[in-house]
């Protein structure tokens, strides 16, 4: 059995849920097909390698010339790690059985990478409260002392400090399953995930 399904995130939306509005997040998990079996024996360890098609291909069908080219059929290509080497997959599979690999009710961590942000202040980074907004204050959104009764003026680590923010691997856990749409390719997340609309994410059955 597939540990874990590659998405992409659509966005975010609202569903009713026994009389109760339920925020959930949109996954697009469509045309993803199997590219390649990895096994302990001959590879190291166990996994199955999947890609992505492209739109302009997403109604051919899958031919083994593709994996000669595959940036030319294929948009991303990933791994799924596997327990053991009984998989029930082949080369060329889509991967279709959404709602018994992540059955409604389930729960899941997510992963995926943040939006980025670019160079943000420590107001924006960090929470910081900024300068006074009355009584002259001139400090504006300014950290403040860094270096305080260090020697020479050093910077301790892990300063809270300006600088890139977002664009970081992150993962919620425990997300639960609202809805599996089988027909569609998607499946409905109780609350948000990491990303922007159209990132990828990595799903996987919450480990007890």
């Amino acid at each position: 059995m597939i540990t874990g399904l590659w998405g992409k995130k659509i966005g975010m939306t609202q569903v009713f849920e026994k009389d109760k509005v339920v925020p959930v997040t949109v996954i697009n998990l469509d045309q993803w097909v199997v590219t390649q079996v990895k096994t302990a024996e001959k590879d190291g360890y166990s996994a199955i390698q999947v890609g992505c098609i492209k739109d302009r291909y997403a109604q051919k069908e899958f031919s083994p010339e593709w994996l000669k080219t595959p940036k030319k059929y294929l948009s991303v290509i990933k791994e799924i790690r596997m327990p053991n080497d009984e998989h029930e997959v082949k080369v060329g599979q889509l991967i279709t059985d959404f709602e018994a690999i992540l059955p409604v009710g389930s729960l899941v961590d997510i992963q995926g990478l943040t939006t980025g942000r670019g160079f943000a202040g420590v107001v924006r980074r960090h929470g910081f409260a900024g300068g006074g907004g009355s009584h002259g204050s001139r400090m504006g959104d300014r950290p403040g002392s860094v270096g305080g009764l260090t020697a020479c003026g050093k910077i301790i680590k892990g300063k809270k400090m300006p600088g890139h923010m977002g664009a970081q691997q992150r993962m919620m856990k425990g997300l639960e399953i609202i809805k599996v749409a089988q027909d569609d390719k998607l499946v409905l997340v109780k609350g948000s995930i990491p990303g922007k609309e159209g990132s990828l994410v990595f799903i996987r059955k919450t480990k007890a």
